[in-house]
């Protein structure tokens, strides 16, 4: 009973909007695990879409994943670098990170379209992971055998360790630049170009998602250029380990 309570509380303290994302990740692929739903039925397969309308691969494709080991570190992934962004940069602004995952969404759907990605959860999670990155570049991170990094080279590290164990980088690396474009509309170009931000999340989003008052004040609004003299970490993250996981795309079992 109180590891059923333990893991109820742990559940519940997941930021909103993170916990549905991570509960999608869960109940789509333990579905199709279980024969409720065939998995071919869950991909970004375009013909289906256009010709079928079937829409709900544009959803399905970004929270399917076949369930392995490597599952498991997404949804690592997805947790730690989702629940810190919602509950830091984005911190009692829900409408402007529901915003911010439907751009990447959109974005991932369209350049999996093109490139004939099916399976898109990891490069997903690579772009939320990219934009906490960015905007915690020195935050020291510590990596499998002991090797440790800024943040801000994570996305990289990641995508090179699936590159040598499987051979394969590509949806990695349509995550990074994904979130890449994104951070440089919202943070890098209004910042280090003076110019504005380009990119604006809707105002009837705020009608339904008001912003709302924490009482924590978040950091990473913006990236600093320059680290303060004595400043701490963010978050204490000094010394954090990960986990190296492996991007999936249909046909390269």
């Amino acid at each position: 009973m109180s590891a059923s309570n333990d893991l109820g509380q742990w559940y519940n303290s997941i930021p909103k909007i993170t916990r549905v994302w991570f509960t999608g990740c869960i109940i789509v692929p333990v579905a199709a695990r279980l024969g409720l739903v065939r998995p071919q039925s869950l991909v970004l397969f375009m013909d289906p879409i256009i010709h079928n309308f079937q829409i709900w691969r544009l959803l399905t494709a970004v929270l399917f994943y076949p369930m392995s080991f490597n599952y498991l570190i997404n949804l690592y992934f997805l947790y730690q670098y989702s629940s810190r962004l919602e509950s830091s940069t984005f911190n009692g602004k829900p409408a402007d990170y529901i915003f911010c995952l439907f751009f990447l969404w959109l974005c991932n759907i369209i350049v999996g379209g093109i490139l004939s990605l099916y399976i898109l959860m990891d490069a997903l999670i690579m772009s939320v992971m990219y934009i906490w990155c960015q905007l915690n570049k020195d935050v020291i991170m510590s990596f499998w055998f002991g090797m440790q990094f800024k943040a801000m080279y994570m996305p990289w590290v990641l995508m090179l360790f699936n590159w040598i164990i499987s051979g394969s980088f590509l949806v990695q690396l349509c995550g990074i630049v994904i979130g890449h474009l994104y951070f440089f509309l919202v943070f890098k170009y209004p910042q280090d170009f003076g110019g504005p931000r380009l990119l604006q999340t809707p105002n009837f989003l705020y009608r339904y998602f008001p912003n709302e008052q924490t009482g924590v004040s978040g950091f990473g609004t913006a990236p600093i250029p320059r680290r303060q003299p004595g400043a701490q970490d963010n978050e204490g993250n000094r010394g954090r380990q990960v986990f190296g996981g492996r991007g999936h795309v249909l046909g390269d079992q």
